[in-house]
């Protein structure tokens, strides 16, 4: 418990809300907070340098900046204050006057400076601007999140090659460390920042505003993607599925990610280089393949691959039985109406849009029956259709969770082996890491399956210990028990003599090492 003092405070404040060892605090919160508050305050300054965003939202754009500006304001003085508990201040003289002249405070300080420094009075016009520009220097605030996951990054791979290197910040393995994380996150920003821009790009109202911002955004996320795609491509030999191939390169390119990434740069490139134009409507929403790049970090469309996989039997079953519904009331609804209504039930095709609308909701009033058997029918349909459409969907919810279920116990006993061979290796922790991000398990849960792994280990441990101390006896304790148990071994040794024979015996007992060397020993002492 702290002491209720100014010091005591003080430490219950940077425990709570800068430590990030201290497990049970908002520190992690505190700092993921603070990194998405820059970004947006940061993209929110580029919107505001467009002068019809700025007419029309000056209101806005000004509340928020003033609410950016109090946050970053009250977490440098608090920074400040809590300087002298920091590690690399702690114990030395003037410790808060050292931490506003070091890096981090230096550029925390730039970030809200502009603001303030617009504040205390009548500034002309370009300085004012050159203060609304200063302020995206806010970015750089990012620094204290990215130098130390950098100097983690290179610690890690020290004496690997470059080659490796990239490898590690592209894929998660057991050296990949934080930096690895904010790649993934930096390259999932630029993905929706396309998609949106692709999306609101349709609308004729923005675009006639935002049309040479659209411009930059796709050009410098063509840029990244493509960079993106390069690096993995050179990386591949690196990568433990490729490097026992002949063209290790050859088989990235062929694998469904690959694949999505080049679709993701396709459309820039064939709007700008190709001899000929195309449709840019085509283009347009071809770009929006960029969204497939995200089920590189999601393991959801993984799982489901091998739900399906495991369970297209029942799922083709369930499928069957609702084509062959769809088929016959398609067929029973052109009997009945199709002299009432030849227009809208002209034939059997037309009739089986009518059966699926029917049996997957409640119909969409364009097609309906006016025949009293006609209707007799949508009214079963309909009621057929709770159930029968509903089986493919619980079937797969099912399906999914075991899935999960199935892969965390893997996990779990991938844990265990890597525990029964002693201390981890590099291998074994890059399988951790893998396995971690793929399954999106959280440090509780991690935290949760090693312990479980752990206590089974020692069970197994303590069984095996258990076993063994009943068979083997002490001689100095029990010599005569000692004694009567050689004797049944030299029994059973006999018999197994006689049994095999002596030279198929002697073959056997002889690479077993010491052990068989004493009964290869004993086994010449019978023969004699």
């Amino acid at each position: 418990m702290l002491e209720v003092t100014p010091k005591g405070r003080l430490a219950w404040l940077h425990r709570w809300f800068f430590d990030t060892g201290f497990q049970e605090g908002h520190a992690r919160l505190v700092e993921n907070g603070v990194a998405w508050l820059i970004i947006f305050s940061v993209m929110a300054i580029a919107a505001e340098h467009v002068e019809p965003l700025h007419a029309r939202y000056a209101v806005w754009f000004h509340v928020l900046d003033v609410m950016t500006v109090g946050v970053f304001t009250v977490e440098y003085l608090l920074r400040v204050l809590i300087a002298p508990l920091e590690p690399e201040f702690a114990g030395r003289r003037f410790a808060r006057v050292r931490y506003i002249f070091s890096f981090y405070a230096l550029v925390d300080l730039m970030a809200i400076a502009p603001f303030y420094l617009a504040s205390l009075g009548a500034m002309d016009v370009e300085m004012l601007r050159a203060l609304r520009l200063l302020r995206l220097l806010r970015v750089f605030k990012l620094s204290r999140y990215m130098i130390p996951a950098w100097k983690e990054f290179h610690a890690m791979n020290h004496g690997r090659s470059f080659r490796g290197k990239l490898y590690a910040l592209l894929e998660p393995t057991g050296h990949s460390g934080q930096l690895h994380v904010y790649f993934d996150n930096f390259i999932m920003f630029w993905v929706l920042l396309s998609i949106v821009s692709v999306v609101l790009e349709t609308v004729a109202s923005i675009h006639d505003v935002l049309a040479f911002e659209f411009k930059v955004i796709d050009a410098v996320a063509f840029s990244i993607f493509t960079l993106e795609y390069l690096a993995r491509l050179y990386a591949a030999p690196e990568n433990p599925a490729y490097k026992r191939r002949w063209l290790p390169r050859w088989a990235h390119m062929r694998s469904g990610h690959a694949i999505i990434d080049l679709l993701a740069i396709l459309p820039f490139l064939l709007e700008h280089f190709l001899p000929f134009a195309l449709d840019l409507r085509f283009l347009r929403v071809f770009r929006l393949m960029r969204l497939l790049k995200l089920t590189r970090y999601t393991s959801a469309t993984v799982t489901l691959y091998k739900v399906v996989k495991r369970e297209w039997q029942v799922i083709f079953a369930s499928v069957f039985v609702m084509l062959l519904l769809v088929v016959l009331t398609a067929s029973m609804g052109y009997l009945f109406e199709h002299e009432a209504q030849p227009d809208k039930f002209e034939n059997i095709p037309q009739s089986i849009y009518w059966a699926v609308v029917t049996l997957a909701s409640v119909g969409y009033g364009d097609i309906s029956p006016i025949t009293p058997m006609g209707r007799a029918l949508t009214v079963v349909l309909a009621l057929l259709g709770i159930g029968i459409f509903a089986i493919p969907a619980g079937l797969l919810a099912s399906a999914f969770t075991d899935q999960l279920r199935i892969d965390r116990e893997t996990f779990k006993q991938k844990l265990l082996h890597a525990y029964e061979s002693g201390e981890l290796n590099p291998r074994a922790r890059a399988m951790i890491a893998e396995e971690t991000e793929r399954l999106h398990l959280s440090a509780e849960d991690i935290q949760r399956l090693t312990q479980e792994a752990r206590e089974a280990f020692h069970a197994k441990q303590r069984e095996e210990k258990h076993h063994t101390a009943a068979v083997v006896l002490d001689p100095r304790q029990h010599p005569d028990l000692a004694a009567r148990q050689f004797q049944v071994l030299i029994a059973q040794l006999q018999l197994l003599h006689q049994a095999a024979g002596e030279e198929n015996l002697r073959q056997q007992l002889l690479p077993l090492g010491t052990g068989g060397a004493v009964a290869v020993r004993v086994l010449d002492a019978l023969s004699h």
